[in-house]
């Protein structure tokens, strides 16, 4: 999204000892109104059914909100973010002791797809977003604006998250997913506390960052990151080697010089992050959480023609556990995650690194339609987890349209 011009700012409140002066016409006489003292509006939220918050309570004591300085953009430096962010939290208690707040971000680009079926995958891609955020009671935010115009492609997703940050004290966590990623089992929830001593989390495998140097040791197109001052500093050390910057190119040369099978000379956001653990090990490495012990995000060629087997798997122990082919309500779903599903477990996330649905070019080294039937695939997969909430499946993972009703006590 282009920054837009700076607002007018707001005249300075009246306080409750001045007076409201209106202009001498020749018609009216020039009056003197006095105003009535304002009323104080108590520092808390109302809460309203189900524990919920009143969306329209903003306590009247200043925030970092009312700073004239403050900026979303990335270009800015943000100081003392842990301390503003504490303070709107005191100001707003309702927020203040959950931990677990998450923040799901994605998104697309602004313009149409090229290819014909692009922008029907990505719906899907989102919709499968949505209902993974609705049975974890996740937030979701969708952005489909560049948030700094020369921020593009790869490198976005930094200018969103930064403003995110800002737009959403609530949130303890911001968690980028890219577009052509799919949850692809909805039971899971994010181990929250296995990161409590860090504020980042990628996929990847720490032998091939810091031994092999290599620009693929992990993946940068799912990112938890936790909403704090060490994050904010992060997010300008990653930022300074984008395209924003007048060193775009010579840093694209030092992270191939750096990196042992980086081939080109392009800086991308996925190298520059190896780059700063590399050379910046004592500032960043011992917050940032390399997950590989489940799917944080699993490559898609390995994982789409495993989904039936997973299926069996999965139906096998509900044979076994009757609780768990009792037919419930959606919202309790998470109750019945979990009861010894250990053998074959579903990945977490089926990520398409490569195969470009928007555009359609995808990498050569997939042939054919491998890539389009692997979305269709997994995304009702997913779907399936879904819609058995509604007594429904997929008659098969390559129809989209048909649909078979679940009779009474499935899979006994």
């Amino acid at each position: 999204m282009l920054r837009s011009s700076p607002k007018p700012q707001p005249p300075p409140p009246v306080t409750a000892h001045e007076t409201m002066k209106l202009a001498e016409t020749p018609e009216v006489e020039k009056l003197e109104v006095p105003l009535q003292p304002e009323k104080k509006i108590p520092a808390i939220n109302i809460p309203v059914a189900g524990g919920a918050v009143d969306p329209s309570v903003d306590p009247i004591q200043r925030s970092f909100y009312d700073d004239p300085k403050l900026s979303y953009t990335i270009d800015k430096p943000m100081t003392n973010w842990d301390e503003k962010r504490r303070a709107w939290l005191q100001n707003h208690p309702s927020f203040s002791d959950k931990s677990d707040r998450v923040l799901l971000i994605t998104g697309t680009q602004p313009t149409p797809c090229r290819h014909p079926t692009g922008d029907h995958l990505l719906l899907r891609f989102f919709k499968n977003k949505v209902d993974y955020c609705r049975i974890h009671g996740y937030d979701i935010f969708y952005n489909n604006a560049f948030m700094h115009p020369k921020m593009r492609s790869y490198w976005a997703k930094i200018a969103v998250i930064r403003a995110a940050m800002l737009s959403h004290p609530e949130a303890e966590w911001i968690y980028w997913v890219d577009s052509d990623a799919v949850f692809t089992d909805m039971d899971f929830k994010l181990p929250l506390n296995k990161y409590k001593n860090h504020n980042m989390v990628v996929d990847g495998w720490p032998s091939l960052i810091f031994e092999k140097r290599s620009w693929i040791g992990l993946n940068a197109g799912v990112i938890l990151i936790r909403n704090c001052q060490w994050s904010m500093e992060f997010l300008d050390a990653w930022a300074s080697m984008g395209p924003q910057t007048p060193n775009y190119e010579k840093w694209g040369r030092i992270l191939q010089a750096t990196l042992s099978d980086k081939t080109y000379p392009e800086s991308d956001d996925q190298s520059a992050i190896v780059y700063l653990l590399l050379k910046e090990k004592h500032k960043w490495a011992d917050k940032i959480y390399i997950e590989n012990e489940y799917s944080f995000q699993g490559y898609w060629a390995f994982l789409v023609d495993k989904y039936e087997n997973i299926t069996k798997n999965y139906d096998r122990v509900e044979k076994q556990v009757r609780r768990l082919r009792r037919r419930h309500a959606e919202k309790v779903t998470l109750s019945y995650a979990g009861y010894g599903k250990e053998s074959g477990k579903r990945p977490f996330i089926t990520h398409f690194t490569g195969c470009q649905p928007c555009s359609g070019d995808h990498n050569k080294i997939y042939a054919g339609d491998a890539c389009y039937k692997g979305m269709v695939r997994a995304l009702n997969f997913a779907d399936n987890q879904v819609l058995r909430n509604f007594g429904l499946v997929h008659k098969d993972l390559l129809d989209s349209a048909s649909l078979l009703p679940l009779p009474y006590d499935f899979p006994s």
